[in-house]
């Protein structure tokens, strides 16, 4: 957890730097003059995984897209107020008003993001590991396409309510087994997006780890709001086909040997 450095060093930094020009102590000017590089650095090295996490965590097309979008920008935009302040403190010999206003602003663009990322979190739960009894370590697969016995090849090797994500050409299918057998559906949750192969699969029914929705894995109808559309569920290697309810959508995708 690299995220307490950055926001310690530059808030503190700020805050240092006000103390020395409320008290006129070339001591405390002095820390502030050098916390903030640290803390600018510290921000470049947090940026990494939380890049990562924007382009490989976050569910794309879901409401904590826009959301880690947006705790993204506030963050470089603390990071671009508090290098200017500190640019502008080294070359101007007009005092520090102006350095301290850039990085004052700087400092609330830096909470906003933190708030935000919080949000994240516990919200959206991103980067969380909340595994249930059995659930088995979090796996991803990657398949050419969504064709039943290739979503079949990915399933092998789960256990009963054990779920896995598929990237199957441009889709993002959830995979898991029941006690009724292999089941495959969109992992994007009808509500806010949500992914569903990170939720809780039991006896037939998954659960959406953001709001709590629910839905058959086998018809993809909901069986718990607040999500108020169906998923689309899948074929699964050579099973026979089930009834589906009059509320429900199934897609059909020829299966390949």
């Amino acid at each position: 957890m690299l995220i307490p450095f950055p926001f310690a060093f530059l808030t503190g930094g700020w805050g240092f730097g006000v103390a020395g020009a409320l008290l006129r102590s070339r001591d405390l000017t002095t820390v502030w003059r050098h916390l903030v590089p640290t803390g600018v650095a510290a921000g470049l090295a947090a940026a990494v995984p939380g890049i990562l996490d924007y382009a490989e965590r976050v569910p794309p097309d879901s409401s904590a897209k826009s959301r880690a979008a947006t705790h993204g920008l506030l963050n470089s935009t603390a990071l671009l107020l508090f290098t200017a302040g500190w640019i502008v403190a080294r070359r101007s010999r007009r005092g520090p008003a102006l350095p301290l206003v850039l990085q004052g602003l700087g400092t609330a663009a830096l909470s906003l993001g933190g708030w935000m990322g919080g949000t994240l979190v516990f919200r959206n739960q991103i980067g969380v590991d909340h595994r249930y009894a059995n659930k088995g370590k979090w796996t991803e697969d990657t398949r050419e396409h969504a064709g039943g016995y290739a979503l079949l090849a990915a399933a092998r090797g789960l256990g009963v309510n054990q779920m896995k994500l598929v990237h199957a050409g441009d889709k993002r299918i959830a995979v898991g087994r029941t006690e009724d057998g292999y089941a495959a559906f969109d992992d994007r949750c009808t509500h806010r997006g949500g992914p569903l192969s990170d939720g809780v699969l039991i006896c037939g029914t998954v659960q959406c780890p953001w709001h709590g929705s629910q839905f058959d894995v086998k018809t993809g109808e909901v069986k718990c709001g607040p999500a108020e559309k169906p998923i689309a569920a899948y074929e699964v290697g050579g099973e026979e086909k089930r009834p589906i309810s009059d509320g429900a959508r199934r897609r059909h995708v020829p299966s390949r040997p």
